[in-house]
C-alpha cells in the first residue's frame, strides 16, 4: 500500500498476543496517482487487493491507488484516507459507523458513495449523509471494486433487543465481510473477515458458520469487546474451524494482507 502514514505494512502474525491498539491515533493513507486506465477484464486478471485491518470492524481495501472502506465505527481510530470511491456500512450500530467518521472520509473524498441497508440510511438521515440502499442480492460496481451484497438481518443479541438490518459484502468475488451475522454468501470465499467477539456471538455458532463457509483464508475482526485472554481463546477456536482446509492470518490493527 503506497503512502501509508501510520505503520501499515504487509504483516502475517501468528498466534502471539497482539498489541491492542485503541481508537486514539489517526491512520492516514494517501493516493499518489490515478490508477492505470486498463480494461476491467485486464485489471481483474492482474490486480491484487490489499486489506488493512484497523481496530474492531473497520477495514480498508486497496487496489492500485483506489480504496474501499468497510464499517468505520467508534471503536476505530479516526480514519483519514484519500483515494476512496466507496464506503460500505453493514449496519447502523455505532461500532460500525458514526457520522463523524463518515464526514471525515467524505470531506477528503467528496465523490465517494456510501452503501448500506435501509436501517443505515434511516440512522444517518439527520446527519446529511446520503446512503445508497442495498440489500441481499444486490450488485454494485464502483471503481475497480465489484460488490455483491448478502444477508438482511443482524444476529440476535437478545429477545428484548430489536434486530436491525445487516447486509454483508463480497468484494471482487474474493473477500467477504459479513457484518454482525453468520451469513453464508453461498459462493466460494477466498478470504473471510471473521467476527470473534460480540454480545451476539457464541463461539460454537461462530465455528459452525465459518466451517460452513469454508474460506481458503480468514482473519479475525470485531475484537474490541474481548480481553487479551479472551481474544486468544476465541481466535484459537476460529483457527480450529478454518484449518486444516484453510489458514488463519492474525492481523494487528494497522497490518495488511495481500489477496
Amino acid at each position: 500500500m503506497g503512502g501509508v502514514g501510520v505503520g501499515v505494512g504487509v504483516g502475517v502474525v501468528d498466534s502471539e498476543r497482539r498489541s491492542r491498539c485503541r481508537a486514539t491515533t489517526a491512520v492516514s493513507i494517501r493516493a499518489d496517482a490515478a490508477p492505470a486506465a486498463l480494461p476491467r477484464s485486464a485489471r481483474r486478471s492482474l490486480a491484487r487487493m490489499e486489506v488493512t485491518k484497523l481496530e474492531h470492524a473497520c477495514q480498508i481495501i486497496t487496489e492500485g491507488n483506489t480504496r474501499l472502506v468497510l464499517d468505520p465505527g467508534n471503536f476505530t481510530r479516526p480514519v483519514d484516507v484519500t483515494g476512496v470511491v466507496a464506503v460500505v456500512v453493514t449496519h447502523e450500530h455505532p461500532d460500525h459507523v458514526t457520522p463523524e467518521q463518515l464526514h471525515r472520509i467524505l470531506a477528503a473524498n467528496p465523490d465517494a458513495v456510501v452503501f448500506g441497508p435501509e436501517g443505515v440510511r434511516a440512522a444517518l438521515a439527520d446527519s446529511g449523509i446520503a446512503v445508497e440502499v442495498v440489500t441481499d442480492g444486490d450488485h454494485r460496481t464502483v471503481g475497480p471494486f465489484e460488490l455483491s451484497f448478502h444477508g438482511t438481518r443482524h444476529q440476535l443479541i437478545h429477545s428484548s433487543v430489536p434486530i436491525v438490518d445487516n447486509t454483508g459484502v463480497l468484494v471482487n468475488g474474493r473477500l467477504f465481510h459479513p457484518g454482525d451475522s453468520y451469513t453464508d454468501p453461498g459462493v466460494p470465499v477466498e478470504v473471510l473477515a471473521a467476527p470473534v467477539g460480540a454480545p451476539w456471538l457464541k463461539v460454537g455458532e461462530m465455528m459452525d458458520a465459518v466451517a460452513a463457509i469454508a474460506p481458503s483464508r480468514a482473519y479475525p475482526i470485531h475484537e474490541a469487546t474481548l480481553s487479551d485472554i479472551g481474544y486468544d481463546m476465541h481466535t484459537g477456536r476460529l483457527r480450529e474451524a478454518v484449518e486444516p482446509a484453510g489458514s488463519l492470518v492474525v492481523l494487528r490493527p494497522g497490518e495488511s494482507l495481500t489477496i
